[in-house]
């Protein structure tokens, strides 16, 4: 008895029809399927500036237009829409920090002041954390993907995914104890 082939999903099927006439229709009904599960997380990772996750979200849509006929369903779509969009946020904190660094006197460095809270805003006190610990912490504990996917996404191992999540969830604490007191 021959195995059946499993019937094309949603996702594969709008993919095959955009590649194979680049139909604009297509695309856009990806775009708005994915795009609004993939906004608060590329807020979250990019420190909640508005800006940024757009930017990422918009670079990520290119690149994966541009890699799509690549892309072979080992996973689902919107889990190699989020591995690009990780990708995008860091290169882009990446090259912020970099331009900050070149840009600002050393007398500078560090003297950012943090907006005053008038409530514990979770959201906000996750955008203060290291770019690693964020990104980890978001992936984890917000979108719900394991140690081993998260180190398939950052490239780093499941083990340093694990160190980062429980220092990120120290901070976090700490953070936390600080605006209750401040109160």
């Amino acid at each position: 008895m021959p195995s059946q082939k499993p019937l094309p999903t949603d996702d594969q099927r709008l993919v095959n029809k955009f590649l194979s006439t680049r139909n604009e229709h297509s695309f856009r009904q990806l775009y708005r399927r994915h795009t609004p599960n993939l906004y608060p997380l590329a807020l979250r990772l990019a420190g909640g500036s508005e800006t940024d996750a757009h930017d990422a979200l918009q670079e990520m849509w290119i690149r994966a237009c541009n890699k799509l006929h690549r892309f072979e369903w080992k996973s689902s779509l919107r889990t190699w829409l989020t591995g690009i969009l990780i990708n995008c946020v860091r290169e882009a904190t990446r090259e912020f920090q970099k331009r900050r660094e070149d840009e600002l006197p050393e007398e500078y460095e560090g003297a950012g002041v943090q907006p005053s809270l008038t409530g514990i805003d979770l959201d906000q006190l996750i955008s203060r954390l290291p770019p690693g610990y964020r990104h980890v912490l978001t992936l984890h504990d917000i979108e719900g993907y394991t140690h081993e996917e998260i180190g398939a996404f950052l490239n780093i191992n499941a083990g340093t995914s694990k160190n980062q999540l429980f220092h990120a969830r120290q901070v976090l604490r700490s953070m936390l104890r600080e605006e209750s007191l401040a109160k």
